[in-house]
This record gives C-alpha cells, structure tokens and sequence, in this order.
C-alpha cells in the first residue's frame, strides 16, 4: 500500500467529520456574514488555534486520559454553551455593514480559541479521524507528524472555508432590515448546532 491511499482517506475523513456543520463552524460562518471576511480573521485564528490545540492533544493522548473523567464533560459542554449563546447574541444584535462605524466590537481571537477548546464536538470529531487512519510500515512518531501536518492544514481549510461562505453573504447585507433578519437566522442557526452538538453527547 502506497502512502497515498491512506492520506487520501485522511483527508476525505476529515473533511466528512471536521468540516460538517457544527457549533465552530457554523460560528465562523455567522461571524463572517455579520462582519465581513477582514473583520473576522481574528475570530477565526482563535477558531484554528483551538482546534490545533485540541488535535494536538488528541495526538498526545491527553484528550482520552481527560475524558475518563466523567465530570470534565459538563464542564466543556457548559462552558461553550455559555459562549455560544454570548456569539448568537452578538451576531443577531450586529449592525448592518453599511452602518459600520467601528462602535460593534468584532468576537475576538480569544473568544474563538475558548470556542473551539470547549466543542465537544471538536474531540469526538478530531479524535475519530485521527485514530481512524492508518499508514501500515509507517514509524508511529512519523505517522503521528504526518497526521497532525495534514490535519492542521484541514483545519485551517476547512474554516477558512466556512468563513469566505459566510463573508459571502455579508456582501449582500447592507440593507437594514435584510441583514437584522439574515443575522438573527445565522445566530438560531448557530444555536440548534449548538444544541445538536450536546444531544449528540448527552444522547449516548
């Protein structure tokens, strides 16, 4: 077997699993129609990092030793619960961008980091690609670089991508009325992905 069939289904697997729509990247799609792609890019950098923190310790097994600890759960489901509905506030209550004055304070670098450190989605999500692909003959410290180097660029592609989806929308809103009720629509989006990502978990 050549290295190109298991980093195709890689790739593939992440692109399944990391990219559906879920509260980071329907967050990212929301920030990036309610503020235009510049001002977002700060959001979506605390979004990338975190997910990168999160492979990372994934990689390092870190994230199974911590969720044999039934109480660590609760505590990231409701802490990004906590900021999921701060972010559906915000993006419902954002000016049009024809009215941008600079008084709307764009989710910050930080916000997006907190976000994507507490998905529970995040974990299952990186987890099960991560451990689901395999390069057979391959050192495990050189099939571990390889899965984090190419699942870092996913994940950098992937929001980037959710984020230029978004932006695309904010071109067209700089009617009053239509960005009020885009914006509201991407914030109750962004809740039910929220709630979904938690019945997921709690479901089990």
């Amino acid at each position: 077997m050549t290295i190109w069939q298991p980093l195709a289904t890689l790739i593939l697997a992440s692109l399944v699993v990391m990219g559906s729509p879920g509260p980071a990247t329907i967050s990212v799609t929301a920030v990036g129609a309610a503020f235009g792609f510049r001002r977002s890019l700060a959001y979506l950098s605390g979004i990338v990092l975190g997910a990168i923190a999160v492979l990372l310790a994934v990689a390092a097994g870190v994230v199974s030793m911590l969720m044999s600890q039934p109480r660590l759960a609760p505590v990231l489901i409701g802490l990004s619960a906590v900021y999921i509905v701060y972010l559906a506030v915000k993006i419902a209550t954002a000016p049009p961008l024809s009215a941008e004055n600079g008084q709307a304070r764009t989710p910050s670098l930080a916000g997006g980091f907190l976000l994507a450190v507490a998905n529970p989605k995040a974990y299952v999500a990186i987890a099960a690609v991560y451990a689901g692909s395999a390069f057979a003959g391959a050192p495990p410290i050189a099939e571990a670089a390889l899965k984090i180097a190419v699942l870092t660029i996913m994940i950098v592609l992937i929001h980037t991508g959710w984020l230029i989806a978004g932006a695309s929308f904010a071109r067209l809103l700089h009617h009053p009325r239509v960005s009020r009720v885009v914006n509201i629509l991407f914030a109750v989006v962004l809740l039910a992905s929220a709630v979904m990502a938690v019945w997921g978990q709690w479901g089990r």
